[in-house]
Formats: structure tokens, C-alpha cells, sequence
């Protein structure tokens, strides 16, 4: 039996209130999308409505009704984003109204691209009435993405025109690209309710990527988990529902009171909630001047939540007509992504005023560093190529960034990250540095070499100041030079210097070595004889520098030399033990293997006094060579 691709595409209505949008859809699918009583019984679609279309074998149309009403544009805003098609409704008995070039206006701001003209209650408006909507319709969409769109008359009343508008249709939807079933999960709610028998149910159409059965999502911006336990399309239970489906799912582990429209569901453990976003802005001609920190509703998805609009540069209004680079601090967060849409409506009177496109997100996970002036690092954001992109996210963070933040910062797939940042860091002129080990990490090589710079001054000082130190402990150098870097960094710089030697927790310049004078080898070999004749019975530590010959700040240093060298042992603060003695006391052990012993008895076979046998046995535990068991030890 031969399997049929199918390809599924969603589209929206728009125009002003009673031009016939819910009889429109209900004569093209057989589907009535009034739901509520109230719809019913007012005569006035008030929520949204959705139905939908087997246009073809290999065809499926969604379709999502729209309130027409102005004070239902937010129930209209929740649905027309995501539509890949756009039928504009206008009654050829009435021609354009407020809500016909408001709808309008959105659609044009949530850059959607394809669409026709529907003129329905063509019955109405015989010979030179409905010639003149016509005319007016040309006229109204000139210029815009419907300026070469099909237009067709219908009249849901009587059938005429409904074979020409499928017919339309089904040439639109084969010039639509299909939505992205590669990408990461993102379900935008638009409805959310209880089903006796069924539990809590969403809705919403799928913009991209897959959902299955069984799998674990994250709902935003609770970022709670949840289980998927049940999937529909169009009423039909499935399996998995792509990118580009009107999707409706049964979750499990969460309250229906927890659940509400411009929620979004996604991928889980990909993306972070943000209450900041910075993005490119177009105020619409017909809006007035639009100040400095102004409140606005923020629609973007089906969310609807209070923001404050700044401008970048400069406090003046923005002028109607003006794009400008903008950021908004919303009231709420919200799951977004950079190259989502979003509109802007006053808040009175509540009208559209603008809509632009999200470029990026102010996440508080990745700590920014100075760079690019606003609208200069947004221009690269909105227009560059990826890899331009990434080495300016890589630029602006303070210790580089890895693949979590990229992939939550930008929303791209972490294949395709990947492959531009190799492009990027294989240029003549790296505009990257990448880490593969301990984990993928983007770097600027410019940040890359003045950190290096920097170590080695810091060595450099630090050696002229200490000539008889090998180096300086890497906790030292990240307190100072990368204090709130991730710990491996440090590690990661080093292996890429040819001027720097990291030597267990120590780190020198490469070309470092330790020189004594000839009054500094005697002292040296006298704290050594001294430590190497008192073997278990070791001398105090204080005696032996006073006795060394050389100043107490030199002779602390030898006797630092010789433990990093171990010659030395050191057990306690106050116990240092010559290698020799240590070696006889581990050989003496090695022959206990497996006995278990007392002090005394400890005492009995070292010869030592109990001011060297506790302080030996607990050097002894840690090092694993014993084990205390209550007031017993067993040789291990």
C-alpha cells in the first residue's frame, strides 16, 4: 500500500466583524468554529475557532477563524501567528471597514508573505457593487504581499465561487514551504481545558519540529515537566504531530489551573524563559510617536503580557513610520526565540501601532561583556551570516560560551552550530577560538590572547619576586584572572600556550628553572640530612630552618622545594617526614597487609611516641594505605 506525504497547511482569516469569516470556513469545510453559546447566540465569533480540510490527496488545510470584533483583536492576535496562508475577508456589500485594515496591518507586521482576497457575500452585491469592491480591495492591498494574490468572490449563502477559491487554495498551499519538522518542539497554547475522561488538554498549531507520545516537555514559562499522554490532529489520535499541524495534547503530571493560553510547550531543558529581549521594531504610519519608555501590550504567539518599549539610543519619540532597533522589558516572561514575530498595541486607546521581529534574548546565564554599540551588534544579529553571528555572541560573553547557551540564546539546532563555528574558527582570520574538550566552548581569540598575555605577566612578576618558588597554583591565577570562569578554562588556555608549563596544581613560565646559590644548597642539605637522621622520630620543622644557615624566608622556601620535589612529606602542619622514612614505614605496613591493629600496637612496631603515631595514622588513612575502624585500624 503506498504511503501519502502529507503536507499540512494552517491557514488564518482576517477582516472586520460580520464579513462572513465563520460561514466562509463553514462552507468550505462543513465545520461550524462558533463553540461558545454566547457565539451562538449573539451572532459573533468571539474566541478562536479552528476546522479543517482535506484539500487533496497529499493536502491538509487548517484552518483558524478569527474574531473580527476590535475588542477581540488579542483572541485574533493568538491565532493569526503561525498561519502560513492569510485569507482577507472582505464583504463585497461593504468593502473596507477598521477591523479589515487593522487585521491587515497585523498580518503584514507578522511578515506573512502569501494569502488571496476573499470577497464573500458576493449574493449581496451583484454587477457594479461587487466590481466596485473589487477595485477598492485592488487598491487597498497595492504595494503589500497581496498585491499579485489571487481574489475570488464567494457567497457562503448560495455556493458561488467556493470551486474557484479551493481551487486557488490548492495552488497557494503547493507554493508553501513546509514547516521545519528538524527543529526543536514548540507548541504555542491557544487553548487549554479539561476533558471529563481525558484530563487537561492544549491546543495550538505546531510551528516546529516533532511531539510523541510518552515524551517529556517543558512548559513554559513555568519550566515545569510535563508527559504527553495523548496526541490528536484534526481529531484523529496519533502517534507523533509534526511541524505544521493543528495539534491538540493530553498532559499528564501537571493542574489544569496551572494551564492557560500563551503558555508554550517545548523541547525540555532546551530554552530559558526571558522578561528582555532586544529586537528590530516598525511603528505603523498611521500610529502617533511613540515615547521613550512607553507602556505597551506585547503580543507575540498566543501570549498577550505588559511591556515597556526603550529606545537604544537617545530618549526622543520614535517617529510613525520609523524601524528602529528597540528593547522591551515585559512585564512577564516568555518563551521566545530570536526570528519570532511579535505586534505592539497601545494601551488607550487599544489599537496596533507596530510589530517587528525578536533578535535577541537577555538571558541571565550568559554574563555580557562590552562591545558593539546597540544598534551596531543588532545589525549583525538581524542581517550577518551565522558564523558572524556566533563569533559575536562568542565576543560579548565574558568567558566565552558553550553549547547550552547557544542553543537557548539563538534556537538553532547544535548541528548547525557546530558546523559554523569550524567554518568560523577555520578562516585565514579566525573570528573564533573552539574548544572540543573538556566540552564544546566558543572562545575570541582576541580575549584567547590578552588572557595569556596577562598569566604570563603575572609569572613573569611573580618569578622576579620568587626566584626560588617553581610557580604559581592555579587557584591563584583563576581568582585573580578568571574569577567566575567554569574551572577547566583555566586548563584549556594553558594547553594552548607555548610560554606557560602547568606542572601539576602549579603553573610556571616555560623558561623558569630553579637556580640555587651555593649557600642556598648547603641550607638545603642540611634540612634534608636533618629530616632524612631523625627518620619516624622527625625533627620539629622550626629547629630544622633555624639551623639551615640562610635567612627564615629562603629556608621556608627550600623546604617548599623539597616537598614539591618529595624529598619531604609533609603530614601536618607541624610533621615533615623524609621520603626515606615514609618508604621504610609503607614496606613495613606492606607486610601487615589485612591485620588489624591498635595504637600501641602501631607504636610498638615504628618505634615512635604517640605525638608521631596519631598524626602518621591519620596521614596514613587519607592516603589510603589504612583504614580506621572504631579504635582499631586494618592495614588495606
Amino acid at each position: 500500500m503506498r504511503t501519502v506525504e502529507m503536507k499540512n497547511i494552517i491557514i488564518g482569516t482576517a477582516g472586520h466583524i460580520d464579513h462572513g469569516k465563520t460561514a466562509l470556513v463553514r462552507a468550505l469545510t462543513g465545520i461550524d468554529t462558533d463553540r461558545l453559546n454566547e457565539e451562538k447566540r449573539r451572532g459573533i465569533s468571539i474566541d478562536l475557532g479552528f476546522a479543517h480540510l482535506q484539500l487533496s490527496e497529499n493536502v491538509r488545510l487548517g484552518l483558524v477563524d478569527v474574531p473580527g470584533h476590535e475588542r477581540f483583536i488579542k483572541n485574533m492576535l493568538a491565532g493569526v501567528s503561525g498561519i502560513d496562508l492569510v485569507l482577507l475577508v472582505i464583504a463585497a456589500d461593504e468593502s473596507i471597514k477598521p477591523q479589515t485594515r487593522e487585521h491587515f496591518d497585523i498580518c503584514m507586521l507578522l511578515g506573512i508573505r502569501k494569502g488571496m482576497v476573499v470577497l464573500t457575500k458576493s449574493d449581496l452585491a451583484a454587477g457594479d457593487l461587487l466590481e466596485l469592491a473589487r477595485l477598492e480591495a485592488g487598491e487597498f492591498v497595492r504595494g503589500s504581499f497581496l498585491e499579485d494574490a489571487p481574489m475570488v468572490a464567494v457567497s457562503a449563502t448560495t455556493g458561488a465561487g467556493l470551486d474557484e477559491l479551493r481551487a486557488e487554495l490548492a495552488k497557494l498551499a503547493a507554493a508553501v514551504p513546509e514547516k521545519d519538522a528538524s527543529q526543536y518542539f514548540r507548541l504555542p497554547i491557544d487553548r487549554a481545558f479539561a476533558m471529563r475522561g481525558f484530563g487537561n488538554v492544549v491546543t495550538g498549531t505546531l510551528v516546529s519540529g516533532t511531539v510523541r507520545v510518552d515524551e517529556d516537555v517543558e512548559l513554559h514559562p513555568a519550566r515545569k515537566r510535563v508527559r504527553v499522554r495523548g496526541i490528536q490532529v484534526h481529531g484523529a489520535a496519533v502517534e507523533t504531530a509534526i511541524a505544521g499541524q493543528r495539534t491538540a495534547l493530553n498532559l499528564a503530571g501537571i493542574d489544569a489551573s496551572e494551564l492557560a493560553r500563551g503558555m508554550v510547550l517545548a523541547e525540555a531543558g532546551r530554552f530559558h524563559p526571558t522578561s528582555r529581549i532586544d529586537c528590530a521594531f516598525q511603528l505603523l504610519p498611521s500610529a502617533k510617536p511613540l515615547k521613550h519608555r512607553a507602556p505597551v501590550h506585547f503580543h507575540a504567539g498566543a501570549a498577550v503580557v505588559e511591556a515597556e518599549i526603550r529606545r537604544l539610543t537617545g530618549t526622543e519619540p520614535l517617529a510613525p513610520g520609523s524601524r528602529e532597533y528597540v528593547r522591551l522589558v515585559l512585564r512577564e516572561p516568555l518563551l521566545l526565540l530570536p526570528g519570532d514575530r511579535f505586534i505592539l498595541r497601545k494601551f488607550s486607546p487599544v489599537v496596533t501601532i507596530g510589530g517587528g521581529l525578536v533578535l535577541d534574548l537577555r538571558l541571565e546565564s550568559v554574563a555580557p561583556r562590552r562591545g558593539h554599540s546597540q544598534p551596531d551588534r543588532l545589525r549583525i544579529l538581524e542581517t550577518a551570516p551565522l558564523l558572524e553571528r556566533i563569533a559575536l555572541l562568542a565576543r560579548e560573553s565574558r568567558y566565552g560560551i558553550g553549547m547550552a547557551d547557544l542553543v537557548a540564546r539563538t534556537g538553532l539546532l547544535e548541528a548547525d552550530l557546530r558546523k559554523a563555528s569550524a567554518t568560523a574558527a577555520s578562516q585565514t582570520s579566525a573570528s573564533v577560538t573552539v574548544l572540543e574538550s573538556p566540552q564544546f566552548w566558543l572562545l575570541d581569540p582576541g580575549w584567547v590572547t590578552n588572557q595569556l598575555e596577562a598569566l604570563h605577566e603575572h609569572l613573569k612578576q611573580f618569578h622576579r619576586q620568587n626566584p626560588l618558588l617553581a610557580g604559581v597554583s592555579k587557584e591563584e591565577l583563576r581568582s585573580k584572572h578568571l574569577a567566575g570562569a567554569p574551572p577547566w578554562l583555566m586548563d584549556a588556555l594553558l594547553a594552548r600556550s607555548n610560554t606557560l608549563t602547568a606542572e601539576g596544581e602549579a603553573v610556571r613560565l616555560s623558561s623558569h628553572n630553579v637556580t640555587l646559590k651555593q649557600d642556598e644548597e648547603d641550607a638545603a642539605a642540611k634540612i634534608e640530612n636533618a629530616f632524612r637522621a631523625g627518620g619516624l622520630a622527625t625533627p620539629a620543622v622550626h629547629e630544622v630552618l633555624a639551623k639551615s644557615g640562610v635567612d627564615p624566608t629562603r629556608a621556608r622556601t627550600l623546604l617548599q622545594l623539597m616537598l614539591r620535589d618529595r624529598r619531604l612529606v609533609r603530614v601536618s602542619d607541624e610533621l615533615v617526614f623524609h621520603a626515606s622514612a615514609m618508604q621504610s614505614l609503607r614496606a613495613l605496613l606492606a607486610q601487615k597487609k589485612g591485620q588489624r591493629f591498635s595504637v600501641p600496637e602501631f607504636k610498638d612496631w615504628t618505634g615512635v611516641s604517640r605525638k608521631y603515631a596519631i598524626p602518621l595514622l591519620e596521614y596514613l588513612d587519607r592516603d589510603r594505605i589504612t583504614r580506621r575502624d572504631g579504635d582499631l585500624r586494618a592495614v588495606l
